[in-house]
């Protein structure tokens, strides 16, 4: 069995997506489904997406869970990291609603429940 360790070292992309609209950062593993933090600042960034790793890694290696190895050849260039959504105005509301709650800007919000759902569908 692999150990905390040797994922550790593998070199997983880490993807910092800034809010210019609220301030902060959420920072995600793209290989690691689920696997997302947020920072106010970019000085504590790094040192939060490690932590937010090496807590999803943990969980996975305790619950027996296959943890994929680092993508090599997917052509990320071709995604911008924007795209446009209307939404309801209810919808637009509780969003803002819960993420002011979780004191976090509504995209950063947003992001953690795509990444979050997109985890659950992706089969991982």
């Amino acid at each position: 069995m692999k150990t905390i360790e040797y994922y550790m070292s593998l070199p997983y992309r880490m993807e910092i997506i800034p809010d210019p609209e609220e301030g902060g950062y959420t920072v995600w593993y793209p290989d690691l489904p689920g696997c997302l933090t947020c920072s106010e600042t970019m000085e504590h960034i790094i040192e939060t997406a490690v932590d937010a790793k090496k807590a999803w890694l943990e969980a996975a290696i305790d619950e027996g869970l296959q943890i994929p190895e680092p993508s090599r050849d997917e052509d990320i260039s071709k995604y911008s990291g924007q795209f446009k959504l209307r939404i309801p105005k209810s919808l637009h509301r509780s969003l803002a609603i819960h993420a002011k709650r979780e004191g976090i800007s509504m995209n950063q919000y947003c992001n953690y429940l795509l990444a979050m759902n997109d985890a659950v569908h992706s089969g991982n």
